[in-house]
């Protein structure tokens, strides 16, 4: 099984490195030692944590806000309008998300760069919302 060095797994996450640190030295994450010495998860581990945190996120202050179970939160890094549509860019940990709205609902959600949103994946369609 493949074991993951704590900025792999910090990467994977989308989270800080001193994140991951924290969760282990607080048991919610199980740290090995790799072959070379260093503070390692094993795959299976990461895995696992993986889902609860997800499952964390789904059950915390954004349940029953949206149908959409696949939500990523992050902040505009882009805002281009014409006069029907909207472009809307967001990081979303390591992910860049790209959302093609009305130009009204942007200017009704009051989307500028900096803004944190949820980007709601369904299907083919990214839906955005304020957390």
């Amino acid at each position: 099984m493949p074991e993951f060095r704590l900025s792999e797994v910090a990467r994977l996450l989308g989270v800080s490195d001193d994140t991951v640190r924290r969760w282990t030295k607080q048991g919610q994450l199980a740290a090995v030692t790799d072959s070379s010495g260093r503070q390692a998860v094993d795959g299976v581990e990461l895995a696992r944590f993986a889902v609860e945190l997800a499952d964390r996120d789904r059950v915390g202050e954004r349940s029953g806000t949206q149908s959409a179970r696949n939500q990523f939160p992050g902040i505009v890094t882009n805002v281009t309008r014409d006069t029907v549509m909207a472009q809307v860019e967001i990081q979303s940990g390591p992910h860049r998300v790209v959302s093609l709205i009305s130009r009204e609902s942007c200017d009704e959600l009051g989307l500028e760069i900096g803004v944190p949103v949820v980007a709601a994946v369904k299907s083919t369609n990214v839906v955005l919302h304020l957390d």
